[in-house]
């Protein structure tokens, strides 16, 4: 009789145990005289088994064997399918689909035994209060929504590998004032920073890529003198020289979206109650690594230096199309604001638009290259004197703020032609930017229910405010001379 090797590491833990043979045998499910067999082995049944040096059946690739093995040997890189498929045209009938599987153990085997060396990975000792390690991930995978709109985001998450403690916080892009947010938010929560800081090769936050030599862009290099950190990078196509904090990316992705089912929805009121969900997910996981977080903060430099503004500024002049170009991106601005210079704070999320030291304007960065965001508001009171210009105006699509809008102006075109629908949708949006936007797009919804064409005296009539009704009181006449005979009984 046979035995399996959990069957025989039972029988030796119970014979361990001063437990008879045959009680042994019994509890590991065997015979006696097997039992007796193993117990002066010593030997696990898998290491008592001869190799098997001989085939179960036909190798239905003998006769092709040596042609593929010289195609291995000219390029080890063939896959097995590629091969079989190969093979398959040579010889049409000869082999079936079902054999693609015998081949792929054959040339896996001849990797192992004649295959080019493999890059080995070494594992690298972390020592506390040395590194840490930040990168982006992308979490738009994690199906959250602001109000009910999706939510396209990033984490920049920061891990010190020797105690896994980390911090996320939510940004829009790999960017510089992204980084420098996240950063100084992960080591002001700490108060301590360790002795260096690393990030993949990638990154335009941290490198400059447009010379092609990658080296650490100025901004960078002036946060870690900042922070009093040494700024470290991963070679080119390295990334698992930042393992730990690439896997701790993993690890936090299915952490928050374990916690997102828990909480029963992904739709936040806002992009901060989110970063605080974040936080409160990230604070809870760092509770279990407190001990080993202790001995890196006993070796980590106290910080002692203010935070660095999270914005960049910029002076840029607002073009005769009431429009500032920035990053590359164009955004409208009031239009008294022409020919002027404005100083643009540009932020992770958001841009803030200032004129002699006012804030004039804030509106959501957009991120990429040549994009533009308009606001009709900025601009209507001009476009309404010269309604020949929309019809081919650069950024038509911005003025239509939801698809309300564009219906109303598509049953305008349908029933009054283009140009005069150009004309009637600009005075609607001259009420709107007049009045209250929600209010007109009601309006326009119940005309387009009812099928009617929108016309801007309806609308206007649909949204002008009702006045107040008021009761008619008479006023009350007041004796004065209560007053006078409360003051005499006084005296």
């Amino acid at each position: 009789m046979t035995a399996t090797d959990a069957q025989v590491k039972k029988l030796m833990d119970e014979l361990n145990k001063c437990t008879g043979i045959g009680v042994a045998a019994a509890r590991a499910g065997m015979d006696r005289k097997t039992a007796r067999k193993y117990r002066g082995s010593k030997a696990l049944p898998s290491t008592l088994k001869p190799p098997r040096a001989w085939l179960t059946r036909e190798d239905p690739f003998a006769d092709d064997w040596t042609s593929l093995e010289a195609m291995l040997a000219d390029a080890p890189e063939l896959e097995a399918k590629t091969l079989f498929e190969w093979l398959q045209g040579q010889k049409p009938g000869a082999y079936s689909d079902g054999q693609l599987r015998t081949l792929q153990r054959h040339v896996r085997r001849w990797r192992g035994q004649h295959g080019p060396e493999k890059q080995v990975f070494f594992s690298q000792e972390h020592r506390p209060g040395e590194r840490a390690q930040t990168d982006f991930t992308w979490g738009t995978e994690l199906g959250v929504t602001i109000g009910g709109e999706p939510f396209a985001h990033m984490l920049c998450h920061v891990v010190l590998p020797y105690s896994n403690w980390e911090h996320a916080t939510v940004c829009r892009s790999e960017s510089m004032a992204a980084l420098r947010r996240g950063v100084q938010a992960a080591f002001f929560a700490l108060g301590q920073v360790p002795k260096e800081h690393q990030t993949d090769n990638s990154t335009a936050a941290t490198h400059d890529l447009s010379t092609g030599k990658r080296g650490f862009n100025a901004e960078y290099l002036r946060l870690m003198e900042h922070l009093g950190m040494t700024p470290l990078t991963t070679a080119v196509g390295a990334k698992e020289q930042n393992g730990d904090v690439e896997a701790a990316n993993n690890a936090l992705k299915r952490r928050l979206k374990q916690h997102l089912l828990v909480r029963g929805n992904a739709d936040f009121e806002s992009v901060a109650a989110y970063e605080a969900f974040v936080g409160e997910v990230v604070e809870r996981a760092n509770v279990g690594r407190a001990k080993r977080l202790a001995d890196e903060l006993a070796l980590m430099r106290v910080l002692r230096v203010t935070r660095l503004v999270e914005y960049e500024e910029q002076d840029v002049e607002v073009t005769s199309w009431s429009t500032i170009r920035v990053k590359k991106n164009a955004y409208s601005v009031p239009s008294r604001l022409i020919g002027e210079r404005v100083r643009v704070r540009v932020y992770d999320d958001r841009l803030e638009v200032y004129y002699s030291s006012r804030l004039e304007l804030v509106v959501e960065r957009l991120h990429g290259e040549q994009k533009h965001r308009v606001d009709y508001r900025h601009i209507i009171w001009s476009l309404v004197k010269k309604p020949g210009a929309f019809a081919r105006y650069r950024y038509r699509e911005d003025l239509f703020p939801s698809l309300v809008f564009r219906r109303a102006y598509d049953a305008l075109r349908d029933a009054h032609g283009e140009r005069q629908a150009d004309i009637g949708y600009l005075r609607l949006l001259h009420l709107a930017a007049s009045t209250m936007e929600a209010d007109v797009e009601l309006a326009l919804t119940l005309m387009l229910a009812e099928r009617r064409v929108p016309d801007v005296e309806t609308v206007k009539a649909l949204v002008q405010p009702r006045p107040l009704l008021t009761a008619d009181l008479a006023a009350p006449v007041v004796d004065l001379g209560a007053y006078d005979r409360l003051l005499g009984a006084e005296a």
